[in-house]
């Protein structure tokens, strides 16, 4: 083999990685951001169980500059860093919401969380009962 069969062989490799990268950086866009939506979503049904079984309210508290999510009640807090978790954004219409210990919504209004990465979101919306869709 002569180098310039090398060279060409070279650059064939680097122009198919080329078309090949930006669909891959895309799908691990998508795929942090379902995961972070994921996350969302269970925190705010795990407040909800929680205050039904605690029959105590429970505190949503989002955090948009942080990235976090944290459930706060009478037992403490706990934090979930979902931005730096999956290296995303969190948008929100509403800085927190609550559950009383009937597992009722409280100050939500359709509260919506919106995560994104690079091209890839999502959005949470939690009705105003405290269910997640």
């Amino acid at each position: 083999m002569t180098l310039a069969e090398l060279l060409l062989a070279l650059a064939i490799a680097a122009v198919l990685l080329a078309l090949a990268l930006p669909p891959i950086v895309a799908a691990g866009d998508r795929a942090a951001v379902r995961a972070a939506a994921r996350d969302v979503e269970t925190a705010f049904a795990s407040a909800r169980a929680e205050a039904l079984a605690r029959r105590s309210p429970i505190w949503v508290v989002l955090d948009s500059g942080a990235g976090t999510v944290a459930l706060r009640g009478a037992w403490g807090t706990r934090i979930r860093p979902v931005g730096s978790m999956y290296g995303i954004g969190l948008r929100t219409t509403r800085d927190s919401m609550s559950y009383d210990g009937r597992g009722l919504g409280w100050g939500a209004a359709n509260l919506t969380v919106v995560v994104a990465r690079g091209r890839a979101r999502d959005t949470v919306v939690v009705s105003r009962l405290g269910r997640v869709r």
